[in-house]
Order: structure tokens, then sequence, then C-alpha cells
């Protein structure tokens, strides 16, 4: 299976499941069709991901296949496994023979394993980015049948890893904070001129930084600092009558779109630390507190590390987070404008704006484009 004299080059995307493995399949689409606006693009995930909603509504065409967890330990998932994979490697070999696939990306995830496996039975050359510190099993499995395997990290240990970057969406790889600041505070309904922390948890929120800033509301207003709290859809905060939390330059609200207009508004951020928020505040150079989840196997804590190592971001543990050292360190750090610079310039030294456009490289290099 090979590209066509003469035809458009085209394109599987394999991945799903969360927003880390969606959001940089989409971005690595966009930056192909970006290069080669005829190229067919088909993604391939399962009917219970996030990509089930995201890929259509970003104008790609979705196929599926049955989700195949790999288990770790003896269980009847186990023994269904061989007979589970032989049926979802038919229906990915069915799917690449349909798009009549020149290449297979696969960006992890569950779906990913026997997509892989499909594309080594059949000839197609495959194309691996690992989105995490720990590469994921499925994987893998996909840099043995490959050379073309881009990480988002450098201390990534996979086969044939070469540093790209995490791939994003062009409007926050190509943001510029300062000139966009202002328009974006006035779009979230903040002041255009006064120092402003944003916090987020991500679109399901977090309990932890929600109750911590809940508890720190007259501080950071007594400071003159505005803080906008994304708590996460249906996470609104209550006060103790049951109305949705207020205050004197306090403003919070479920969920924005536009993370690049967040992005461009905040002098910090206190956010969680999954792979993609990492990325995208050290491409935009954003000062950011970071906050690890606290389950896991601990990648949240190592996707940091680089930023934290050169000055570029603070960590602080799940438990130590609470209005007391929202006090003590955040505010004094949130109102230090030339420390805030200091750490932007190093997020930014460390940033990979144009990792959409690496792997869509790489796709082209496979696909014989």
């Amino acid at each position: 299976m090979t590209q066509k004299q003469n035809q458009p080059l085209s394109v599987v995307l394999a991945g799903g499941g969360s927003a880390g493995h969606v959001s940089p399949l989409l971005a690595i689409a966009a930056a192909i069709q970006r290069r080669i606006p005829e190229a067919a693009i088909l993604a391939v995930g399962t009917k219970d991901g996030l990509e089930a909603t995201l890929v259509p509504a970003a104008g790609h065409e979705l196929a599926f296949i049955e989700r195949i967890p790999l288990p770790r330990k003896p269980s009847m998932d186990l023994v269904k496994l061989p007979v589970r994979m032989r049926r979802a490697v038919a229906a990915a070999k069915k799917h690449l023979r349909d798009a009549n696939a020149d290449v297979l990306v696969g960006v992890g995830g569950y779906v990913c394993t026997p997509m892989y496996l499909a594309a080594k039975a059949l000839g197609v050359p495959v194309v691996v980015h690992e989105a995490n510190t720990k590469a994921g099993l499925a994987n893998k499995v996909g840099a043995r049948y490959t050379t073309y395997v881009g990480t988002a990290f450098a201390a990534t240990k996979i086969r044939h890893a070469h540093l790209v970057g995490m791939p994003m969406r062009q409007a926050i790889a190509t943001l510029d904070r300062a000139a966009a600041q202002r328009e974006a505070r006035e779009r979230l309904g903040l002041e255009a001129e006064r120092p402003t922390l944003i916090v987020t948890g991500g679109s399901l929120g977090a309990l932890r930084l929600n109750q911590a800033v809940a508890g720190s509301v007259d501080a950071l207003a007594a400071a003159g600092i505005q803080t906008l709290h994304i708590t996460g859809k249906g996470k609104t905060v209550l006060d103790d009558a049951g109305n949705p939390l207020s205050g004197n330059l306090y403003r919070q609200m479920e969920y924005v779109d536009r993370m690049e207009d967040v992005y461009a508004a905040a002098d910090l951020l206190l956010c969680r630390s999954g792979a993609g928020t990492v990325s995208e505040v050290a491409a935009v150079g954003l000062p950011a507190i970071f906050v690890p989840l606290p389950i896991g196997n601990g990648e949240q804590a190592r996707n940091v590390a680089g930023l934290v190592g050169a000055d570029a971001a603070l960590l602080v543990p799940d438990g130590a987070l609470d209005a007391a050292w929202i006090q003590d360190r955040l505010i004094p750090l949130c109102l230090d404008a030339p420390r805030l610079a200091r750490m932007g310039t190093a997020a930014a030294a460390l940033g990979i704006r144009d990792a959409a456009d690496r792997m869509a490289d790489m796709v082209f290099a496979a696909g014989g484009k």
C-alpha cells in the first residue's frame, strides 16, 4: 500500500481517549493540511473517547475500532485479549485499506496497538508521537516498527526518539502574549492593567485548586490582584449560603474555550501539570505554578522537571497547596514583575512552538512526499 502517482497523500491518525491524545492528533492533522490542503485525513478512535466529539467538530472523518486495554495483571480481560486483539486488528486493516493509507500516525491510547499491528502487516509506514515523559505501552509497540518517533519531552525514553515538542493549535503556537493581552483580558471580563492570576484545573476542574483559591479570594484582592478562576465544567464554587462564590477582583467561570486568551491574559497561571498544559505554557512563555495530580505514576511531576529546574516555573505538591501557601508564596510572586519576566523568558527558551510542523515533516518523509 504505497501512495499512488498523482493521488493526494492519505494519512490515517490513530489515538484518543483523553484530550492529551486528541489535541496533538488534531494539531498534526491541521499542520498536514496547511502544507498539503488536498491531503486526505482519517482519524481512528473509540466511541467512548473525547475523539468521538472533538474530531468531527474539527471537520475530520472518524472511524472506530474496539477499545483494547492491555492488562498488566492476570484477569479475564487478559484471557480475552488474543481474540479481541485479532478482531481489532482486522478492523484496523479494513480502515487502512479503505483509506488507501500512505502513512499511519499514532499518538497513543488503547486504539493504537491494533492500528500499529495492522500497519506493520500491510506495509503502511508508521509515525509515532509520544506526549508523556513516560512512554505508553501502545507507542512502545509502534516505535518498534518505525524510526519516525517524535516526543514532547527530551526525557522520554522510547526507541528512535526525536524531540519535536507537543503539537498544539496554531492560535496557541503563534501567540504573542504581550500584543494579545489587552483584548484577551477584555474578552475574559478582566481589567486591562491589574496584576492577573488565572487558575485552572482543566476541563474537569481540580478540587484542591478550587478549595485553595476559594479560601484566598480576600487576600488576593487585598494585594490588588485580580483572579479569574476557571473551576471546571459543573464545578462552580459555592459560598456558605450555597450561592456562586463572588468577591472583589474575583471572577469564576466553569470553562473557557479559547485557552490562548487565558495564556495571554495571565501574568501567572496556577494549574495542573498535564503534558499539554506544560508544553503550551512553555511555548508561550507564561510563568506558572504547577500542582501535579497526586495519582498515577508521577508523570505530572516529571512533566515540569525541566521548567522548574530552569526557574521558569514553581512546583507545589498537591497536599501543600492551601490558602496559606497562596498568601505566603503565590501573592508575592504575582506582584514581582521582574521575576515573572525572567520566568517567562526562561520558559520560552525551553518551549517548542512548531511541533505540529515537525511531526508533519515526519509524515511527509514516511509517506514519500
